[in-house]
C-alpha cells in the first residue's frame, strides 16, 4: 500500500522529536508498504530542522521513508509567527498536492497534525485517489487551548478548530486516537462509534537492548545511598509545574526519619525553586534533586532505583487518558511505580505493577514510599516484572504499527 502521511511536527532519527511518525512509518516500511511523510521544514520541536536550501518544497528519502518538507517560517512560542507557520504549511499542502500523491496515488492519506485543520487537504487528495481517510489525534483541539489555555469557546480561532474537528469526524473513515478513553467525545461531534480506534504512544524495546555504560551514570552515589540502607524512589524527566513536584518535596518531611530518599533527576523551570523548597523544609535526608542525563542513559539509571515513581496536576482533559513515555519507560525499566495521577486510565492498575495514589498528595507519595520499601525484594520484582511484559505486549511500537497497519485493510 501506499501510505500518505501528514504530520506538520513530524521528525526521526536525524530531526528529533517528534518520533511517532518516523517509527510507525520505518515499520511500515519494513511490512512492504511505501510511506510517504509530509511536514513543515520549521517545528519548534525538533533538534534539528532540514535545511531547504530557498526552496518552499523539497524531497529527501530517510530509511527508505519518503521525506516531503514544506517551507515554514520560524516561531517561538504560541503567537502571530507560529499561526503564519500553520497556515504556509495548508497552503503548502494545496500547493504541492500533485507531487505530495507521486509517483503513485496513495491508498491510505492520515491526517495527524496535531491541530486539525489538515483534514481539508487531506480530505481533498483522499477524494482524488478513493484513498482511506484516518484522522490522527494526538491532542483534543479545541479543547486543549479551552481548558488548558483559557480561551473563550465563542473566540473566531476556536470556532475553527472546533469545526474541522467536527469535520474530522464526519469525513474520516477512522479516527485513530492516542487517548484511550477518547471515544464518547468523538462520538458527541459527529463520529460513527465504529470509526474508533486506539492506538497509544509506545517504545521502542531496541532502546531498552544497548549495553549499560561502566560504570552507570551516578552509580558511585547511588550504591553509597544503597549501602547506608535507603531505599532509593526515583523521579526522572521534565520539572515543570505540570509535572507536580512540590508535593514529592513535601512528601520528604513525611518521611523524615526513614532510610527512604526520593531523588528527581531532570531539568525544567521549576527545578531551582525546588531545590529551595528542599532546604526551606529541612528534608535534604530524603530529598535529593541531581542533573539530568542524557537520553541513552535513562534505562541505566532507572535500574538503579528500588521504585520510580511519577504525578501530574489535576486536568479535566486527562479524562480522556493519559499514556505518558515517563511511564512507559518505569514499566519497561522492570520497577514497581507510584502512580500519582487522576486520569480515564490507570496502566499501573491494568498491569499490577505498582501503587495509584491520588495527584498532589505528599501524604499518599510517603505512604506508598513506605509500603514498597517494606515489600520484599522478590514482592517487588514480581510487579516490576509484571508492568515490563504490559508494555512489551501492548506499547512496544512493532505492535502498535501492526494494530495501525490492520486499519489500513477496513472496508471503508
Amino acid at each position: 500500500m501506499n501510505i500518505l502521511l501528514i504530520n506538520h511536527y513530524a521528525g526521526g532519527a536525524i530531526h528529533g522529536m517528534e518520533y511517532r511518525p518516523y517509527f510507525m512509518a520505518k515499520r511500515w516500511v519494513e511490512m512492504g508498504h511505501k510511506v510517504t511523510i509530509v511536514a513543515s521544514s520549521f517545528s519548534h520541536l525538533r533538534t534539528k530542522n532540514p535545511d531547504m536550501q530557498g526552496k518552499k518544497y523539497k524531497e529527501e528519502e530517510i530509511d527508505g521513508i519518503r521525506h516531503c518538507w514544506i517551507r515554514g517560517n520560524a516561531y517561538e512560542g504560541n503567537g502571530v509567527a507560529r499561526i503564519r507557520n500553520m497556515l504556509s504549511f495548508l497552503k503548502g499542502l494545496y500547493s504541492h498536492k500533485k507531487q505530495l500523491a507521486s509517483p503513485e496515488a496513495p491508498d491510505v492519506v492520515i491526517a495527524s497534525s496535531t491541530y486539525p485543520l489538515d483534514i481539508y487537504p487531506a480530505r481533498k487528495i483522499a477524494k482524488k485517489y478513493n484513498a482511506m481517510l484516518i484522522y490522527e489525534v494526538h491532542d483534543l483541539w479545541p479543547l486543549s487551548p479551552i481548558e488548558l489555555g483559557g480561551m473563550s469557546p465563542k473566540h473566531p480561532y476556536i470556532r475553527l478548530m472546533q469545526k474541522a474537528e467536527n469535520d474530522c469526524c464526519r469525513y474520516s473513515d477512522y479516527v485513530v486516537s492516542l487517548l484511550p478513553c477518547s471515544k464518547e467525545h468523538f462520538v458527541e461531534h459527529g463520529m460513527a462509534p465504529e470509526k474508533f480506534v486506539c492506538i497509544p504512544n509506545g517504545i521502542v524495546k531496541k532502546d531498552w537492548e544497548a549495553p549499560f555504560h561502566t560504570p552507570p551514570v551516578y552509580h558511585e552515589k547511588l550504591s553509597q545511598y544503597k549501602q547506608q540502607g535507603f531505599f532509593l524512589v526515583g523521579y526522572t524527566g521534565a520539572h515543570g509545574i505540570a509535572n507536580a513536584l512540590d508535593s514529592y518535596v513535601e512528601a520528604g518531611q513525611k518521611l523524615a526519619g526513614k532510610p527512604i530518599k526520593l531523588i528527581a533527576v531532570g531539568q525544567g523551570p521549576e527545578r531551582d525553586r525546588l531545590m529551595e523548597k528542599v532546604k526551606e523544609l529541612h528534608v535534604e535526608e530524603n530529598v535529593e534533586f541531581l542533573p539530568a542525563v542524557k537520553r541513552g542513559e535513562v534505562p541505566e539509571l532507572l535500574s538503579q532505583f528500588d521504585a520510580l515513581y511519577v504525578g501530574l496536576q489535576r486536568q479535566p482533559l486527562f479524562r480522556f487518558g493519559v499514556s505518558p513515555n515517563k511511564l512507559m519507560d518505569y514499566m519497561m525499566a522492570g520497577k514497581p511505580v507510584i502512580f500519582a495521577i487522576e486520569a480515564g486510565n490507570d496502566m499501573v492498575a491494568e498491569a499490577d505493577c505498582g501503587i495509584s495514589i491520588p495527584p498532589e498528595d505528599s501524604e499518599s507519595i510517603a505512604r506508598a514510599a513506605v509500603t514498597l520499601s517494606e515489600t520484599s525484594e522478590e514482592g517487588r520484582k514480581a510487579m516490576g516484572e509484571r508492568g515490563h511484559r504490559f508494555i512489551l505486549e501492548n506499547y512496544e511500537y512493532d505492535v502498535l504499527a501492526k494494530r495501525f497497519a490492520d486499519v489500513f485493510q477496513m472496508p471503508h
